[in-house]
């Protein structure tokens, strides 16, 4: 049997976008994936009750929504539909207060308006400026460090003086944002909310701009979540490159990236087999696992072996699946509708969370990112109930436990029980029933995540801090903002690259598009 032209070590969607774009170029393409099954961190199940579709790690994709990788895919013809809850995201408050993202401009406006005057104004005057911007601004963040084009184009659409402006305003942590921005604590909410969607609590610089753009994405293309589980993102994208003669191997982890004359020529798997591949091997794995164990000392210079060594994870997770007999019963009428919904008493309450994070201690109120997945896509679970899942973060290495009950790291039975009900008190709070409604549960520790999916580190989501320090040029590694590695024809797709983590495509594309590029290969667009 012929080679293949390029092997790619991991089926997560970054591996996949690479892959078939690859074979759209009439490359012949070989995945191989540990699990049983592909997808990375794109999965569904009916693993907490069998009624119930749950998705595993991610859920909602507003960056897929935007990524015009994704939609170039054109993913819809093999089977793909999107879906929608009636709003975004609701951050609902003690006191019956809570702003509402809507992908109706007007109707969020007047949801942080309803916090103090002048802020619906403000909430449109970001709008417009996204409108006059958002494309750029895209399309730096989805192509290559540095972003000619994009860059160039934004400069002449800005001009000099304000493109400084604009740029100081995107490094400003999300407390400074709203504080510049609004009066009241609205539109301040939903920007440090959003923020925290990665690492980037409200005192961290660029989790202004981080907040301002995934409100600013959902506001113009919702949260969207594939009909049916996010599973079908991965089926979707697998039957695509298998229509362009792509292969999947599953449950064969690859221990090795193989070397020869300092040019990777191939993968050795666990079972001892090597995959030859002709021109490229592609490694959808995060750059430590691949350079510490999957290269190996030898082949890399000493600087960037020390640089691996102060690569930075970012928090882990514990997530947490339920099943709902019912709607969770907010009291705030405008969480009921949203697919996402934000847990944590204002941004001071945000501000502590992220302290205790960065003192190693396991938070003792976790601000909770909340997934109300029926709400947004009603084949989830049975009419009438609600499949839903919470997630927060926690320390890498725990110290101690603000919460005083020892939680120490260990993640066992009692301390994933004792941090959950911690999760679900809150919920409560603001929603009195919930834990009346719950028929079955899944609490999914660190441990846990990456057991399911190693590249998951620690339950590293992320693969890698969002903060400025590794960002840009400095992502994974300074001066590493490419796809190239030190080792001719191996390429790093993974989110540990530049632009780094979420569900879009990114860095799987500029992967292959380098392959190309050195190859001097032209890449056929379309079918």
């Amino acid at each position: 049997m012929t080679a293949p032209d390029a092997v790619v070590i991991g089926s997560g969607p970054n591996g996949l976008v690479a892959a078939n774009l690859l074979a759209d170029a009439g490359w012949h393409v070989v995945v191989v994936e540990a699990q049983d099954r592909p997808g990375g961190a794109v999965l569904s199940d009916r693993g907490v009750h069998p009624d119930y579709v749950h998705d595993v790690f991610s859920a909602f994709y507003p960056l897929a929504a935007a990524s015009p990788v994704i939609r170039g895919l054109e993913l819809d013809r093999y089977g793909l539909r999107w879906s929608h809850a009636t709003d975004v995201v609701a951050h609902p408050l003690a006191d019956g207060r809570c702003p509402v993202l809507s992908r109706d401009a007007g109707r969020t406006a007047s949801s942080v308006a309803g916090f103090a005057a002048g802020d619906g104004a403000a909430w449109e005057e970001l709008y417009r400026l996204w409108r006059r911007v958002g494309d750029d601004l895209v399309g730096c963040l989805f192509t290559p460090f540095p972003p000619v084009r994009a860059g160039l184009r934004l400069v002449r659409r800005t001009g000099a003086d304000e493109g400084l402006r604009l740029l100081r305003t995107m490094l400003l942590p999300a407390r400074r944002f709203g504080e510049e921005h609004f009066a009241g604590d609205g539109g301040r909410l939903l920007i440090a909310g959003n923020a925290l969607h990665a690492d980037l609590g409200p005192e961290s610089a660029l989790g202004g701009g981080f907040g301002w753009l995934m409100c600013m994405l959902g506001q113009e293309y919702g949260f969207p979540v594939p009909v049916g589980g996010a599973g079908r993102l991965t089926d979707a994208l697998v039957a695509r490159l298998r229509e362009h003669g792509g292969v999947v191997r599953c449950g064969r982890a690859v221990t090795r990236v193989v070397i020869r004359g300092g040019r990777a020529v191939g993968v050795r798997t666990e079972d001892g087999a090597e995959i030859p591949a002709r021109r490229a091997v592609l490694a959808d794995v995060p750059a430590p696992l691949l350079y510490e164990r999957l290269v190996g000392e030898e082949h890399l210079p000493a600087r960037l072996r020390a640089d691996v060594r102060r690569f930075q994870w970012d928090f882990g997770t514990v997530k947490i699946d339920w099943a709902l007999s019912g709607p969770i019963p907010w009291e705030c009428a405008g969480a009921r509708g949203a697919g996402t919904v934000h847990v944590a008493e204002g941004v001071d309450a945000l501000t502590r969370f992220a302290g205790e994070l960065a003192m190693g201690q396991v938070p003792a109120a976790p601000f909770t990112v909340l997934g109300q997945m029926t709400t947004a896509d009603a084949s989830r679970s049975p009419a009438g109930t609600e499949s839903a899942w919470g997630y927060t973060h926690v320390p890498q290495r725990v110290r101690s436990d603000a919460g005083g009950q020892g939680i120490a790291g260990r993640w066992d039975e009692h301390e994933k029980e004792a941090f959950a009900a911690r999760v679900e008190s809150g919920i409560e709070r603001l929603a009195p029933g919930f834990r009346a409604s719950i028929r079955a549960r899944r609490v999914l520790a660190p441990p846990d995540l990456e057991r399911l999916n190693p590249s998951l580190v620690g339950g590293a989501v992320n693969q890698g801090t969002s903060s400025l320090h590794q960002q840009l040029v400095f992502r994974p590694l300074p001066g590493a903002g490419r796809p190239r590695t030190p080792v001719r024809a191996l390429y790093l797709c993974s989110a540990t690259a530049h632009p780094g983590g979420g569900v879009h495509g990114a860095p799987g594309a500029n992967a292959a598009r380098a392959v190309l590029r050195a190859l001097r290969l032209p890449r056929r667009t379309g079918r």
